[in-house]
């Protein structure tokens, strides 16, 4: 092969040019490297590295024990069967209880931390205790009012359905499917959270984040012999909330209002937030919880990319102890309270996502950041052992609103100690 050299021109125009030439090249390339860094920078800082799983001292054992010690003696105090067990205020050391009403949306998980109590030690006293706290709302089946109806039958007689073998409770399960379905709307997509009247901020259709949970109730209902419609009211509900609920870097907005007969979305509110466009953190948290609970029950990638993204946000926004400021956007602020069940949720969300995601290193990082949330909320900074009756202190129900600030919350512990269950059962079957 020839190869024709060129002449380099030596005089003092030629070096002039070599020289402007050479320093363009080098300015492009040096901007050309900033970029890229900066880009790569941009593009890992979403992204919180979690610890290994060595660094993670969790004495799961002694976490459940922590949790059956605090049941031994709750327990015995709640004996009024016509009210659930709420909230413990943050100078008191006992459960507050309110009525089970119709309105009341937590009736469920006291009996639902009652059946995984027994599905972890296997302990008949805790079933019998689930069995008469769960079936003193059988009428709440047929509640129509509002869509929390998922909320108070699903940890109640879902759970008695699934971990207790209750297979009597099929067809009360399948009614509250079907009144959780009236309140979808074909024209917004989504089912309607609320009622106006007692929400009078918003005139037409209401559909809150925290609304995903309750999609469980009707994937279970489809699979379980219910009318089929069941699933694509869920599956058409995500795609919804998908769409409009999130804002460009993955974060939700609380509340949104539709119009009923043109789908439009008219306003992006809060009601438990800190603002309007603030980052409530038990909405991110019901996100999570949700579309990794979606691409469980569909198998539709899209969903556990979007959980994926939804969980990268939220792990890049939390403190070192992985427990959030109930307000992401006042988390600045030392003296803001924490909310101990946005992490509970998370965690028991992460332990499903790890076991979902086919790439190693995701699962490894969602798991870990499982067992961080676990430790710290185990820790004697959170957990109520020696303190009060629950499982953990620390939790913040509505803030804006003025009530339920740095307190034990029923459903806090509920997610908890389905988080627990649910790590047993991982290293039972040795899948990390």
């Amino acid at each position: 092969m020839n190869i024709k050299m060129i002449p380099l021109n030596t005089g003092k125009i030629g070096l002039k040019n070599t020289f402007f030439l050479g320093s363009k090249i080098f300015l492009l390339v040096f901007f050309l490297c900033l970029f890229n860094c900066k880009k790569e920078k941009n593009e890992t800082a979403e992204i919180k590295q979690t610890p290994n799983s060595e660094e993670v001292k969790l004495d799961l054992k002694s976490l459940i024990d922590d949790c059956e010690s605090q049941l031994e003696i709750s327990v015995p105090k709640l004996t009024d069967l016509t009210k659930h067990p709420r909230l413990i205020e943050t100078d008191s050391t006992e459960w507050e209880e309110v009525p089970n009403n119709r309105l009341v949306w937590t009736s469920g998980f006291y009996p639902g931390i009652l059946w995984y109590m027994y599905d972890i030690s296997k302990d008949e006293k805790w079933k019998q205790e689930a069995i008469k706290r769960t079936e003193v709302f059988e009428d709440f089946k047929t509640i129509t009012e509002h869509h929390d109806i998922g909320f108070m039958m699903f940890p109640a007689y879902g759970k008695g359905y699934e971990l207790g073998e209750k297979k009597e409770y099929k067809n009360i399960l399948l009614t509250s499917a079907a009144s959780l379905a009236s309140r979808f709307n074909p024209n917004v997509g989504t089912i309607r959270s609320w009622s106006n009247k007692m929400h009078p901020r918003w005139k037409q259709h209401i559909t809150i984040i925290d609304n995903m949970l309750n999609l469980e109730l009707l994937f279970w209902a489809a699979k379980h012999g219910g009318d089929k419609k069941f699933y694509d009211i869920a599956v058409k509900h995500a795609e919804t909330t998908m769409k409009n609920h999130f804002r460009d870097d993955y974060t939700s907005w609380h509340v949104l209002e539709y119009d009923s007969i043109t789908g439009a979305v008219l306003n992006r509110n809060t009601k438990q937030g800190y603002a309007d466009d603030s980052r409530w953190s038990r909405g991110q948290a019901w996100g999570v919880y949700g579309y990794t609970m979606v691409y469980k029950e569909t198998g539709d990638k899209k969903f556990l990319d979007f959980a994926q993204k939804l969980t990268d946000k939220y792990l890049s926004l939390l403190p070192d102890d992985y427990v959030p400021c109930w307000d992401f956007d006042v988390a600045s602020d030392p003296n803001e309270e924490k909310d101990a069940s946005a992490a509970a949720v998370v965690a028991s969300a992460l332990l499903d996502l790890s076991e979902l995601v086919e790439d190693k290193k995701d699962q490894e990082r969602y798991y870990n950041a499982a067992l961080k949330m676990l430790e710290s909320l185990g820790s004697y900074k959170y957990s109520g052992v020696g303190k009060a009756d629950a499982f953990l202190l620390h939790s913040t129900g509505a803030k804006s609103l003025g009530h339920e600030i740095d307190v034990a919350l029923i459903y806090a512990d509920y997610y908890y100690i389905e988080a627990l269950d649910r790590l047993k059962k991982i290293k039972e079957n040795g899948k990390i």
